[in-house]
């Protein structure tokens, strides 16, 4: 079913899939001047994950990614309008609830694309927070194993705990951008 929450052991073929599909693409975008990160728990060594590769691409204006949908869409991945979300433009490659790769797009530097990559370098760098994470998420997964929607719900306040935890660590680096 694909609304199943499943969590697998971190594989680290992960990466080079991340960096096929970034050259895909890349590729189809070669038009366009973007900045192309790998975020979510696949992009964290070690950590276990849904098999699902979160991609991050930076742009300079929202505006333009309505061009993208027509290439995005020629290497498989599908525009999903997200009303909530007015600074993100998402795309989905495999089935809806199922999907293989997500396609996040932020305007470069926004505050949306400094956190992702905050929470993601985090994870990277503090084992004991990785660790609480990766428990949080088994837990998460068993108490709501076929909901999608309130597992990543639950898991919001730790992530924006960590962000926070991380704006404060810095302190007056790259966040100053």
């Amino acid at each position: 079913m694909g609304n199943t929450v499943k969590i697998e052991d971190y594989n680290p073929d992960w990466i080079s899939e991340f960096q096929q599909e970034k050259a895909r693409i890349m590729e189809v975008l070669k038009n366009y001047s973007l900045c192309v990160e790998h975020i979510g728990s696949t992009s964290v060594e070690g950590l276990e994950a849904k098999p699902i590769l979160d991609i991050m691409a930076g742009v300079q204006h929202l505006d333009e990614v309505d061009t993208f949908i027509e290439p995005l869409k020629s290497i498989g991945y599908e525009f999903v309008p997200h009303k909530e979300f007015p600074e993100r433009r998402f795309f989905r490659k495999g089935r809806w609830r199922a999907g293989t790769h997500h396609l996040h797009i932020y305007r470069f530097g926004s505050e949306q694309w400094k956190n992702q990559l905050s929470f993601r370098d985090y994870l990277r760098s503090h084992p004991d927070v990785r660790k609480q994470y990766q428990q949080l998420k088994l837990t998460l997964a068993q108490k709501h194993p076929a909901d999608i929607v309130g597992y990543t719900k639950a898991k919001a306040p730790f992530i924006l705990n960590v962000i926070e935890s991380a704006k404060n660590e810095v302190n007056g680096g790259w966040f100053q951008r």
